[in-house]
């Protein structure tokens, strides 16, 4: 298997994918929102060698498993009236009202979310505008909370962006200094959203989630545990509707 090539590794009823790649050390990864395990191994190990680091993190693993399951999860987006959504921790009723005009969002009240649309619009057109009006509100966050902790950590500055992710609530690819962030997070808590920016933040000074990692994430965000675990509490997004 060349180092770029990631392959299926079956341990009884355990799948597990694995990547190669120049480190020195394995990883072992279970990821949102299904709990798949993901493996990154040094180059030079075996597949017997990275089978035998994996099998005593079973139970660890089949853990993580189980609490990604338990997690509550929205019922499939109807983009109809009556059904709940989420804006920044907080659960809305939607309000679909067709009229003629510019499809808008609108908050009324304290807990209505008001889907303005054309007579006619469709499933995905209400999608789309649902879609866009959360990337304008994640990015009004970011834009407020990311100077304070480029003061913080004594960064000069790094490019950030907003996409859907399958399995990951943000990235970063230091050498760039960019970081990538979850369209899904405007549905979070604000201190969600800001544990995932620190997180991201501290892999420009670290890239493993190491000793090191740690002790940075203590020293910058000493609550940074209990925001994870919010986090992996608050509802996932239907299957058909996952970034």
């Amino acid at each position: 298997m060349s180092p770029s090539e990631a392959v299926t590794m079956q341990l009884g009823s355990l799948s597990v994918t694995i990547n190669r790649k120049a480190i020195k050390n394995l990883h072992i990864s279970v990821l949102p929102p299904e709990g798949a395990v993901r493996v990154s191994a040094p180059e030079h190990l075996s597949d017997n060698a990275i089978r035998r680091a994996i099998v005593p993190r079973i139970p660890w693993i089949k853990k993580q498993q189980r609490s990604f399951l338990d997690q509550p999860r929205q019922s499939e987006r109807e983009m109809v009236s009556g059904e709940s959504h989420y804006l920044l921790g907080k659960r809305y009723r939607l309000a679909v009202i067709e009229r003629r005009g510019r499809h808008e969002i609108h908050i009324s009240g304290k807990s209505k979310l008001e889907l303005r649309v054309n007579p006619g619009t469709s499933h995905e057109g209400r999608l789309r505008v649902l879609e866009d009006w959360y990337r304008q509100i994640l990015k009004t966050e970011v834009s407020q909370v990311l100077p304070y902790w480029l003061g913080v950590m004594e960064l000069e500055g790094c490019d950030w962006r907003i996409k859907r992710m399958k399995t990951m609530w943000g990235s970063c690819n230091a050498a760039a200094r960019r970081i990538w962030l979850n369209l899904e997070l405007a549905q979070k808590p604000p201190e969600c959203l800001e544990y995932i920016l620190v997180h991201e933040l501290v892999h420009l000074f670290e890239r493993h989630h190491n000793d090191r990692f740690r002790a940075l994430m203590d020293k910058y965000l000493p609550d940074w545990r209990e925001r994870r675990d919010l986090l992996n509490k608050s509802p996932l997004a239907n299957a058909e509707w996952r970034y």
